[in-house]
């Protein structure tokens, strides 16, 4: 997603822009905001927004979505979410949307109301990262993501073609960085998936 350059650096959520005139909110209000083309997150009670993405990134977030719901499914591994689901952080009153989202089966027991932001962080989550996103604000944004308990964080960059690794237990930065020659794999969050790199930048009518 595009986030908005008047950003002030250094904010609660350097890869967004804090929506003005709203004060501390709850994550259920990520389920009430009007359609209006921006993509809103809720960061330890502040309301945050960026620019909804471009035909490039919402086709590379299409092809893992098709691609990990396809082999999740099969295997009955979970739920792949695309963008638009919630995922409210234990402990904080942290919303975030990644462009697509894993969570395992064994973790459905713990949603009691299915209509509501799911009530943790996701085990996989996956954030396309727009050519005017930094490196710094990604990493931030990958780094909340491991401090809520998710165990894997692919970051993939348009332009480069690369996807950056996060994992639990190492939030000074990626574990690897992937290019067009190499797989992007499950690990043991999602084990045996595997997809090469270059076909989640593929263009898919070349």
């Amino acid at each position: 997603m595009t986030a908005l350059r008047a950003t002030p650096a250094g904010h609660i959520a350097p890869w967004a822009e804090i929506v003005p005139g709203y004060g501390p909110v709850t994550v259920d209000i990520l389920l009430t905001l009007p359609d209006d083309g921006y993509h809103y997150e809720v960061v330890e009670g502040v309301l945050v927004r960026m620019a909804g993405s471009g035909d490039e990134a919402t086709t590379i977030a299409g092809i893992l979505v098709i691609a990990l719901g396809s082999f999740v499914y099969a295997h009955r591994l979970g739920i792949v979410t695309p963008s638009g689901g919630v995922y409210k952080f234990p402990g904080a009153e942290t919303g975030i949307i990644p462009d697509v989202g894993f969570y395992s089966a064994e973790r459905r027991a713990l949603i009691k109301d299915r209509r509501k932001p799911i009530p943790f962080a996701p085990d996989l989550a996956v954030e396309v990262a727009s050519p005017d996103q930094k490196a710094d604000e990604m990493a931030a944004k990958a780094r909340l993501y491991l401090s809520g308990g998710t165990r894997l964080v692919w970051i993939a960059w348009l332009g480069s073609g690369h996807i950056d690794v996060w994992r639990s237990g190492h939030t000074g930065g990626p574990v690897a960085t992937l290019n067009t020659s190499d797989t992007l794999e499950g690990e043991d969050v999602v084990p045996d998936f595997s997809y090469p790199v270059a076909g989640v930048f593929a263009d898919p009518l070349a």
